[in-house]
This record gives C-alpha cells, structure tokens and sequence, in this order.
C-alpha cells in the first residue's frame, strides 16, 4: 500500500486550493516514488487550479511541476538508471512515449501522447510524488534544492527559448516580463553573448534586471517599449514571458528585420493580433518555445553549478499555497516563489 501525505489539492476550479491529507498510491511501473524536498510556484499552477486553458487538467488535481526530491522506492521495470537515493528533478513533461518521430528526433516536448505533471497526473504540491522514472533528471551536487526547484521550468524553459531564438553575441534581445521566467531568460541571453533590454511594468522588476546584466530597461507604464527598443535598432529576438496579449503584440513590433519573436508565455487570454503584410516584408519569424528535454534541463543544471546564473526565490509554506498563489497573480513576487516540505 501506498502512503498517506499533506498535499495541496484542486477540487474545483473556482474554488481555492484544499491543503488535505491524501494517500500516495505505490508507484507503477516504470515510476519512481520521490520524497518531495521544495517544489517552485508556476503561473502555469496557477493556470491548472482555475482550468483557464482550453483543455483542462483531471480533478481532483494535486499542482505543481517544479519539484525537487530524493528517490525512496522505485515500481518495477525501470532501465533509466535512477536509484533509489537520488536527489532529482520532476519537471513539467511527465511522460513521453519514447518512440514517436518527436521523441526519437530530439523533440519529446512535442510527443502527442505526453503527460504534464501537475496536469494530467499529480504533481508535487505534496510531500511526495510518484514520476516517471524517464523522465526525472539527477541534480548535480553544489545545486541547492531551493534554487534547484525554479529551473525545472522557469529555467528550461527560458534556455530553450534562447536556444530556439539562435541568439548570438552581438543580438539585442529584448525579454518582456521580468518575473519568475524573465529574470532567468536575460541570463541566458547573456551567457549566449547579447545585449538585453528588458522590459516590465514594475521598476523593482527593472531593478533586479540592472542587478542581473540587464545593458537596457524599458517601464511600459511609463514609456512605449516599441519605441524605445526602435531607438536601439530594433531587437534581433524578442522573448515574450509576460501573460498579457499586449505585450506579445508589442515584442512583435520592437523587432528589426529578420528578427524573431518567440512565444512562451501562456496568458489566459489566448489571442494576438499581427500583420500579415509587415511579416512577410520585414521577414519576421514567430515561433513557439515549449519548456525543454532532459538534455536541455542537464545543460540548465550546469550552468547554474558553474555559478553562471541567479535564481531569485522566496520560501513559502504549502500551507500558505492559496496566497502564495494571489502574490503570483497579483505580480507581487519578486521571482519565483518555492515551497519548502
């Protein structure tokens, strides 16, 4: 039999999170059962535990695809090396078929028949979790499990856009949204070599950006970003982490010619507005950038073991879920908010 455990559980979308006692079911096969250490606040938890999005996530749901944990019990069959005593990672891509044309070309994020953690299976909002074995990633030693836990999705995900944007010293790369994703997107723009102008509607956001190499800030309460970056020449990539339309809408229009727009954020108003014409004529690419593989999430780890980047965190208690959830919402956190267990 499995175990019981205090977990933060969606019951209903309109309705505030359930701190509760739960039982954790003996991992299957191919799973491993991981004693969760800290597990990072996402918008995309926030997202989950309201069904703002299209397809909706099972209920009840227990959130959460930022965790970091150690490895008590192992389910039968695994081959991928993870043992029992590992310290790993449970990201967002909970599980991939392995076989389909976008596993076997380095492109599981994009396998159709994944499983999100936190989504469609339970997630780490919880003292434990069972992931699938596959899927976890070890986490180097000298990586604090608290700053560990922001780079299993703000992280990956911010890196892989970068990498998807082909940035090269040299770009100006414009990040809208200076947050939990944002802070971590102009480092990895930076490590790549670019001068970054970024943008928020908070100056203790552009502050911390100044504090993490940010070579130029732009308040768009204040100011018109298309216009200011327009001044610099336009942005050879522009990288949308904001969850507001406009700003997609407005990293669009910042571009030079031949610049790309990469979307990441996932607002729950779903729709932007671009030009046809100006596309084709400026020959602007939009793309889309979803979180990153277990190669890309090793690479993260690395950098950051190599003291390359800075994750701005702030401990909260999972009991305190409901307004850790309102802070986020509101913009209120500096970064990311995590969870200690």
């Amino acid at each position: 039999m499995g175990k019981k455990m205090q977990a933060a559980v969606v019951h209903d979308f309109s309705k505030p999170l359930s701190v509760e006692e739960v039982d954790l079911p003996d991992p299957l096969a191919n799973q491993a059962s991981v004693k969760i250490e800290t597990s990072g606040l996402c918008h995309t938890d926030i997202h989950a535990a309201h069904g703002d999005w299209p397809i909706k996530p099972k209920l009840p749901l227990i959130p959460g695809h930022e965790g970091v944990g150690i490895v008590e019990s192992l389910g039968k069959n695994v081959r991928s090396g993870i043992k029992e005593g590992d310290r790993v990672a449970i990201p967002w891509l909970g599980y991939a078929c392995g076989y389909c044309e976008y596993c076997t070309s380095g492109w599981e994020t994009l396998c159709e028949d994944q499983l999100n953690t936190g989504y469609a299976i339970d997630g780490t909002f919880a003292e434990y979790a069972n992931a699938y074995a596959d899927q976890v990633v070890k986490i180097p030693k000298g990586v604090d499990s608290m700053e560990a836990a922001p780079l299993i999705c703000a992280g990956v995900t911010t890196y892989k856009a970068v990498k998807v944007a082909g940035t090269r010293p040299s770009d100006l790369v414009a990040v809208f949204g200076i947050g939990g994703l944002g802070h971590l997107a102009l480092q990895y723009a930076k490590i790549a070599g670019a001068s970054v102008v970024a943008v928020d509607l908070f100056e203790e956001k552009l502050s911390l950006a100044k504090e993490l190499g940010a070579d130029y800030t732009v308040n768009a309460r204040t100011q018109d970003p298309v216009e200011e970056i327009k001044k610099l020449g336009g942005a050879d990539q522009a990288i949308c982490v904001a969850v507001a339309p406009q700003a997609f809408e407005q990293a669009y229009h910042s571009l030079r010619r031949g610049g790309k727009v990469v979307f990441v954020a996932l607002p729950k108003d779903n729709d932007v507005r671009l030009p046809i014409f100006e596309t084709v004529l400026n020959g602007v690419s939009v793309l889309g950038s979803i979180v990153g593989t277990r190669v890309d999430l090793k690479e993260v780890f690395e950098l950051h073991a190599a003291g390359k980047t800075r994750v701005v965190h702030e401990k909260r208690h999972l009991h305190d879920v409901n307004e850790a959830l309102k802070e986020v919402e509101e913009g209120k956190a500096k970064a990311r908010l995590v969870f200690e267990m």
